[in-house]
Formats: C-alpha cells, sequence, structure tokens
C-alpha cells in the first residue's frame, strides 16, 4: 500500500507499499530529519496499482514521490530531491558528500538480501500465499523457491551478525553514522536494522550482543517521520492533471552512452519489472528523467536515477525535442 506527501510549502506524493520490508522506511525517517510536512496515500501492497500507473508508466516499484507533475522513482532520486529542496538540516554531516551514496549499494544490496532473508524465512509460513509468490522473484529471482530461502537463513543471519557487528562499532563512540546529528548514512541503515528488530522474537537473543546499534535504533526511532497528511489516490491523480512538470532541460556531455535530450528511450530496473518509455529531459551522472503523456494526467515527467537502471533506446526512434512550453519551465515556489 502507498503513502504520498505535502512537504511544507508545496505538493508531494509519495506512494510507499508495504511489503515485507520497505525502502519508505528510509524515506520517512528523512521526513523526521528535516521536520517536513507530506501527503500520504496508501495503493494496493500488490500490483495492477492502477492509480499510480498513469504516473509512472508501468514502474511497479515502490515508493514513488510525487511533486506536481514530477515523479521520482526510487529512494535514491527521492533522496536526493529532498536534500536539494530541504537542504537544512542537511543528510551530510561535516561535510560527508560523495562516498556516503556509496552506502546504498551496500544496504540495499548484500545487507538488504540478508536481512529479507531471515525475515521471511520467519514469516513465511504465516504470510499470503499470492503475496510470497509475487515478492520472492523479486528479491530473490526467478529461482525463488520457499525451501531455498529456509534453508539459506542461517548463513544470512551468520552475515548480519558481521555487518551489524561493523555498525555497533562504529556506534560505539558517537551517536550516529556521521557523528552527533542523523545523516544519510543513518536512513539508509536504519530500515533494515528497525525491520529486523520488530520481527525478531522477543526471546531470540540476537539483538543483545549490538548494545550500541540498539541504542542508535531507539534514537532514530525518536526521531519520527515529520507530519504526515492523507490524501487520496484519485486526488493525487487530480494534482498530477492540473499541474505540469518543471524540470528544465539539462544535458551531460560526458555521457559515456551519448544520451541527449529529445531522445525516446524506454528505461527499466536492472532486476526485472516493466519498461517505462518517454523522452529524455534531463539527465546526469546520477539521474535520468523523461517526459511521458497520459490520458487521465496529461504530462509527467518521470525521474530515475541511473544506477540500478537499463536506459535503451528503441530501434530508429525519432529525436522528439520540441522545447520549451513556459509552463513546463515554472519554477516551484519553494525551488
Amino acid at each position: 500500500m502507498f503513502d504520498r506527501h505535502r512537504f511544507n510549502d508545496g505538493l508531494g506524493n509519495h506512494f510507499s507499499s508495504l511489503p515485507a520490508v520497505s525502502g519508505f522506511r528510509k524515506v520517512r525517517i528523512i521526513f523526521g530529519i528535516k521536520d517536513l510536512s507530506w501527503r500520504s496515500v496508501i495503493i494496493p501492497r500488490l500490483p495492477p496499482r492502477p492509480n499510480q500507473l498513469p504516473l509512472t508508466g508501468g514502474y511497479r516499484l515502490t515508493p514513488v514521490m510525487q511533486i506536481g507533475a514530477d515523479i521520482y522513482c526510487d529512494t535514491q532520486c527521492i533522496i536526493r530531491e529532498l536534500e536539494r529542496r530541504h537542504p537544512e538540516p542537511t543528510l551530510f554531516p561535516g561535510g560527508a558528500h560523495g562516498m556516503a551514496w556509496g552506502i546504498a549499494q551496500w544496504t540495499d544490496g548484500p545487507l538488504f538480501s540478508d536481512v529479507v532473508t531471515v525475515a521471511l524465512a520467519m514469516m513465511v509460513d504465516t504470510m499470503p500465499p499470492e503475496f510470497i509468490a509475487d515478492r520472492g522473484p523479486l528479491y530473490f529471482g526467478p529461482d525463488f523457491s520457499v525451501d531455498r530461502l529456509k534453508a539459506n537463513a542461517p548463513e544470512s543471519r551468520a552475515a548480519i551478525r558481521a555487518q551489524f557487528g561493523w555498525m555497533n562499532e562504529r556506534l560505539s563512540s558517537r551517536d550516529f553514522m556521521l557523528g552527533s546529528a542523523p545523516g544519510l548514512p543513518d536512513a539508509l541503515a536504519y530500515y533494515l536494522v528497525w525491520f529486523l528488530v520488530d520481527r525478531i522474537p522477543e526471546e531470540d537473543d540476537f539483538f543483545t550482543q549490538f548494545p550500541h546499534l540498539n541504542d542508535w535504533e531507539r534514537r532514530m526511532r525518536a526521531i519520527g517521520h515529520g507530519t504526515p497528511l492523507v490524501m487520496l489516490d484519485t486526488e493525487a491523480l487530480d494534482v498530477a492533471a492540473a499541474a505540469a512538470p518543471t524540470t528544465v532541460v539539462q544535458t551531460d556531455a560526458g555521457d559515456p552512452l551519448n544520451f541527449t535530450p529529445g531522445e525516446l528511450v524506454t528505461i527499466t530496473p536492472i532486476n526485472g519489472g516493466p519498461n517505462v518509455e518517454g523522452t529524455i529531459v534531463a539527465l546526469s551522472a546520477d539521474t535520468i528523467s523523461i517526459l511521458r503523456s497520459d490520458p487521465q494526467v496529461g504530462e509527467v515527467c518521470v525521474h530515475f536515477p541511473r544506477i540500478g537502471y537499463r536506459v535503451n533506446r528503441p530501434q530508429d526512434a525519432p529525436n522528439l525535442c520540441s522545447w520549451p512550453s513556459p509552463r513546463r519551465h515554472e519554477v516551484l515556489p519553494y525551488d
């Protein structure tokens, strides 16, 4: 199911499903760090999600953030945009820009896989079969099986012990990962620690070996999630239909794949999923933004990270660059 947001001086919509482990927890804690108000929209836990598709063009993963007619897919894009629009308090206390983003390749990669393996192995016998049939292949690939999941759980638990030990050591002399204030590494790690803390039985003493991590988890939990307000998914469609994308054209002369604004492309998660087709509006080393149109909402600009996504050119696709219409280049009041 999903969530959506209003920031202090603008509208943002955030779909966040409630899967076995929700990446939306990362975004929620950042709302708390930055003390933002936001709109929350609940959508179906499993596809199809008919009131999400007009916004994303087929992208099925969650969470997604909507600001007017600009749609941000994947927490990488969402967090970057939140930091751009609301730079204080920073997610990089002490000037820890750059390499801090690399932590996501660990927390959303090996650590995520280990945590989901252990948690699902504990819960799988009581979860709806249709949920396991959907999430199992999504998390573990087309060869997923419950028997293999359970067989791998002890090894994943051993791997978690080592990785949580790294965090416990890091926190032995500081309140948060980067020092006295929470930042991006805290949000990236917290959602997995929170998820496992809430699912390991009380009689299991696994977390007793991480005293500093336990103290940090309580500090992170106390930050909260900002101020959420409820919005219907149909209202979110109305917001997009009444708005226009505000993303300006941006080129990247150093792009190794030689993509340029105006090209028709498809974007697909590397781990699998439907293609989203649109015309490039802006690209950089970190993100790519495409313009697409839907009968329900009109023009929307959908933003993706470059890491974790494959961008392809359809054969013989024309260059469709025809910028700008004035509304497309409006700047939001809080930019």
